[in-house]
């Protein structure tokens, strides 16, 4: 198959059913929110840790006869007195436990954000070849997360001590050239540094096409390598040309995503990265391996035209949104109580610090350009909700977490804001539509969370987890629309309407 039929085919299986693929790829950008669990957990075992000794009453009760308004920062003599100052009163929670804890809290989110990533990726896998078999994707995603993950850890892990080996190598080599001549050194360098590229070179594309080959040939590791190196050597036009394109894509993905986050929306373009760029990357090499395989037979294109798809799931998105909303009202109101409950706890949290250290809404908005602040404000938190909504699929707790670390947050950033009232009338107007939406998108992780238990348990089917992942991607769309609406009121009007009377 010629790198354009391969295109073709790349398109018209992503629009073919979106829904039955896409979700995997949201998936993958909950993985930060599942695995930094680890790390909220070891800082909640160090505040339990402070308060049982009584280190942090201590801490209060120093910081507490203390000025702890900041100098000024160009004055470097009276910043340094002023650290000075203040480390006697922090000496209390310099613990060997803390650090322990934390430590091993750091350990813990490295561990599980690379489990997750290999569950993720062989999901995604496995569902991008159902669908160019025209099968259900996220049926196969279920099924591929459960048979292959240990499959997708051994090639990460593989190709990771691969460039380890190459780079030790490398160094050691030019290292021991340099002892001997100098001169030597600068050619042996020269030299590796070539080589030692187009090695890594073969290493990635070997790497690249080996997921595709683990599901398309229902192979191990070893056999996925195998089978790359088959492909790369019986079509190297086919391998150089995905080498190309994936390396222009993701260039071009980088610089537009350094430009926009100069202006402020470089999360719009993570997103689009993560959930249109990815998944495409994966069909076109699984297409060009397949096609080697002939084990694939990729979808016609929809007849649908573009505008009209794209309208079509607006208008289901906001459907299946209001669905949602009616028939799971506990669960929303769960998540407003932790929200709330955790904001109050964020408020009390900081009250020692009131007056010392502050926030400032109006600090914030100088330099405020509307039309890429709000592309960055909806990225933001369409990004924000569909992590914490697909987070929930690990039982639950991520997703609840996420909304109680938001809501701290929050918290604790209106009881340092300098001018409350001003605070409040900024986020008056895009508040009654984001604020909702981030609750909605909690009680939809929340779901997802009690529906991934019962199929871990054996009580639901694949089917009912596929449907109720299928039935978040469109709830996510509607809840889209209403960030969308909430970006542009932040960005065109929230900053500015409020002045003339605060």
């Amino acid at each position: 198959m010629d790198l354009s039929s391969a295109v073709t085919a790349t398109v018209s299986t992503l629009r073919r059913r979106p829904a039955d693929l896409i979700p995997f790829y949201l998936l993958g950008t909950a993985v930060p929110v599942i695995a930094r669990l680890g790390l909220l957990v070891a800082l909640a075992g160090v505040y339990l840790h402070f308060e049982v000794t009584g280190r942090l009453a201590t801490a209060r009760e120093a910081l507490a006869e203390l000025d702890l308004t900041p100098p000024d920062v160009e004055d470097p003599e009276a910043v340094q007195a002023w650290g000075e100052s203040l480390a006697p009163a922090l000496e209390p929670l310099a613990s060997p436990t803390a650090l322990l804890l934390i430590t091993a809290g750091t350990a813990a989110t490295v561990v599980i954000a690379l489990l997750a990533y290999a569950a993720v990726s062989a999901g995604q896998m496995s569902a991008v070849v159902a669908r160019l078999r025209d099968e259900r994707g996220l049926t196969a995603g279920i099924a591929g997360v459960r048979r292959r993950w240990l499959t997708f850890l051994g090639l990460y892990l593989a190709e990771f001590l691969l460039w380890i080996a190459v780079l030790v190598f490398a160094s050691v080599a030019v290292a021991l050239a340099f002892l001997v001549n100098p001169f030597a050194g600068a050619a042996v360098a020269l030299v590796t540094l070539l080589v030692g590229f187009v090695v890594l070179l073969a290493v990635r594309i070997l790497f690249a096409f080996a997921p595709s080959a683990v599901v398309v040939d229902d192979s191990g590791v070893a056999g996925s390598l195998s089978g790359a190196v088959g492909f790369v050597r019986s079509n190297p036009a086919d391998a150089a040309a995905y080498l190309v394109v994936s390396v222009g894509v993701l260039v071009g993905i980088s610089s537009a995503a350094s430009a926009l986050a100069f202006l402020g929306g470089g999360a719009a373009v993570a997103l689009v990265s993560a959930v249109v760029v990815a998944p495409a990357l994966d069909l076109l090499k699984t297409v060009l391996y397949g096609d080697y395989r002939g084990t694939v037979d990729p979808v016609d294109p929809p007849s649908i035209r573009l505008r009209d798809q794209f309208t079509g799931g607006i208008r289901r998105g906001w459907r299946e949104l209001l669905a949602f909303v009616r028939r799971a009202p506990g669960l929303h109101a769960l998540t407003v109580v932790i929200g709330v409950g955790f904001g109050a706890l964020g408020w009390l949290a900081v009250e020692p610090f009131v007056g010392a250290v502050t926030t400032s809404i109006e600090s914030r908005l100088v330099g405020h350009i509307a039309p890429t602040a709000a592309l960055n404000f909806f990225g933001n938190n369409w990004s924000v909700a569909i992590a914490t909504s697909l987070s929930g699929v690990a039982l639950v707790i991520p997703a609840l977490s996420s909304i109680a670390f938001n809501g701290f947050a929050l918290g604790a950033t209106a009881a340092l804001e300098e001018n409350l009232l001003a605070l409040l009338a900024f986020v008056a107007p895009h508040g009654i539509l984001e604020i909702p939406a981030l609750f909605i998108s909690g009680a939809l992780g929340v779901h997802l969370g009690l529906v991934s238990w019962g199929a871990f348990r054996g009580r639901r089917s694949r089917e009912a987890f596929a449907d109720a992942l299928e039935t978040a991607f469109w709830v996510l769309m509607g809840i889209g629309v209403l960030l969308a609406v909430a970006g542009l009121i932040e960005g065109f009007v929230s900053p500015y309407y409020w002045r003339p009377f605060v």
